[in-house]
C-alpha cells in the first residue's frame, strides 16, 4: 500500500498518541484516580483518535486504489464526497 508508506510516520505518531492514551487509562485504573467520568472522557477521545486514525488510512485506500488514476471531473468530485461521508461517518 504506497499510501501508507508515503504517510508512515504521520500514522505511527497517530499510533503512539493512541498508546499513549491508552497508557494513560490504564495507570488510572490501576490507581483508582479518577472519577467514571474522567474514564469515559478519555476513553471517548481515544475512541475519536481511532476513527482518526481510520479515516487517514482510508481515504489513502479510496483515493490510491479506488479511484482510476486520472478522474474525470465527475468522478473527482463523487471521490470527495464519498471521503466527506466517511470523515463525519468516523467522527
Amino acid at each position: 500500500m504506497p499510501h501508507t508508506h508515503r504517510d508512515k510516520n504521520k500514522l505511527i505518531n497517530r499510533v503512539r498518541r493512541l498508546r499513549g492514551q491508552l497508557d494513560a487509562v490504564e495507570r488510572v485504573l490501576e490507581n483508582e484516580e479518577h472519577s467514571c467520568t474522567e474514564i469515559l472522557q478519555q476513553i471517548a477521545a481515544i475512541r475519536g483518535a481511532v476513527n482518526g486514525l481510520m479515516f487517514e488510512v482510508l481515504e489513502g485506500h479510496v483515493r490510491s486504489h479506488v479511484a482510476v488514476p486520472e478522474p474525470d471531473d465527475e468522478q473527482a468530485a463523487d471521490i470527495d464526497q464519498l471521503v466527506a461521508v466517511l470523515r463525519s461517518y468516523l467522527k
